[in-house]
């Protein structure tokens, strides 16, 4: 919905809505107003223009609801026993999920378990709402950042020396480009964390590895990063885009940005978009896999300018244990996006593909 200037206004709070109508506007159109109580407002809405504005989970006056949609306003109502907000208009943060010492009465728990209750019409609606506003919310959040993807299995343990490498990883490319991973646990958080930190990743190290997984207690997994979270100073920008259809994978708490959907497909294909400083995939299996795919697929019909780079990170594992790497190989043959994809052994050189794929951009 867009007014004569083509752009949309957000309006979230009472007093950003006040302040707006103080100013003497005479139409709403374009405007979105999101989950406000306007039972005292009703008034000054009617005496301006209302086509082409968009109520989303606000409360009017008995009846008054009716009167702003005959004036020419679409109205949504919240849809009850819902444990999401379906309207939000920003990603969640770490403290959003993860807001109740338990983790079985966590919004992020409440929220998996609601989603698993069947696919009622009302439930279906709810979630594609959801999954539409935190689309919205991830471009605007993605808008003026350069992302570089890191990928890679859930399984990874703390403690583990690839979970080291995967931290090394993200914490060298975090000082470039804004990370951005799946959201879950395993390789995905250890990328998080290492963005995250500017400094003191051998201390987080250690003091995470007191808890390798989040299986059997995600509670227990979630606190003692919440308290390296707690700990750290200055803490750099990362971007986590999990699901709950993979509900028993649990959200880092080190991405400070999460985008979670319900849905899993417009998830993947969200996260290969927003990366244009490419993707590093770690070792891992079916999930990484179609991830691999999946991108080569974008970059197979990409135009020269728009491929992005493809860095598999672990020679033996990707042409040996899982040979991802020949057929990747023989279908970029030929196509603009054979130079862009790349075999490296170690953190040090899929850091360098990146930093080159970036100094050439510059250069450009």
């Amino acid at each position: 919905m867009k007014h004569s200037h083509g752009r949309v206004i957000d309006v979230t709070t009472l007093p950003d809505l006040d302040r707006r109508l103080a100013a003497g506007v005479s139409s709403l159109a374009g405007w979105r107003i999101v989950g406000l109580d306007l039972t005292d407002r009703g008034p000054a809405l009617l005496e301006r223009s209302l086509g082409g504005a968009l109520f989303l989970g606000c409360d009017f006056t008995d009846g008054e609801d009716d009167v702003v949609r005959r004036a020419g306003a679409i109205v949504l109502p919240e849809i009850p026993g819902i444990p999401v907000d379906t309207y939000r208009s920003t990603l969640y943060s770490p403290g959003d999920l993860y807001d109740a010492p338990r983790y079985h009465d966590t919004l992020d728990a409440r929220a998996y378990a609601w989603s698993r209750r069947g696919t009622s019409r009302e439930n279906t609606l709810a979630m594609a709402l959801h999954d539409h506003h935190v689309d919205t919310a991830l471009a605007a959040w993605v808008a003026g950042r350069d992302l570089v993807g890191v990928m890679g299995g859930h399984a990874l343990e703390r403690g583990s020396p690839a979970y080291a490498a995967a931290a090394r990883l993200g914490h060298a490319l975090g000082g470039h480009l804004t990370v951005a991973t799946g959201g879950g646990p395993g390789a995905m958080e250890a990328a998080n964390l290492g963005a995250f930190l500017p400094d003191g990743l051998d201390d987080a190290l250690g003091r995470l590895a007191a808890v390798p997984s989040f299986r059997p207690d995600v509670g227990a997994w979630a606190r003692v990063a919440l308290d390296v979270v707690g700990a750290t100073s200055g803490g750099r920008e990362t971007l986590g885009i999990p699901t709950w259809h993979y509900g028993h994978e649990p959200p880092n708490v080190f991405a400070t940005a999460i985008a979670k959907f319900f849905a899993n497909a417009p998830r993947e294909a969200l996260l290969l978009q927003v990366c244009t400083g490419g993707i590093v995939f770690l070792p891992g299996a079916g999930g990484t896999v179609q991830e691999i795919f999946q991108d080569a697929c974008e970059n197979y019909y990409a135009g020269r300018t728009a491929v992005a780079p493809m860095v598999l990170l672990g020679r033996r594992y990707w042409t040996e244990e899982l040979p991802v790497w020949p057929l990747l190989q023989a279908l970029a043959a030929g196509r603009p996006m054979e130079p862009h994809v790349h075999l490296v052994d170690t953190v040090e050189e899929a850091v360098q593909v990146v930093r080159d794929t970036l100094s050439r951009r510059g250069d450009g």
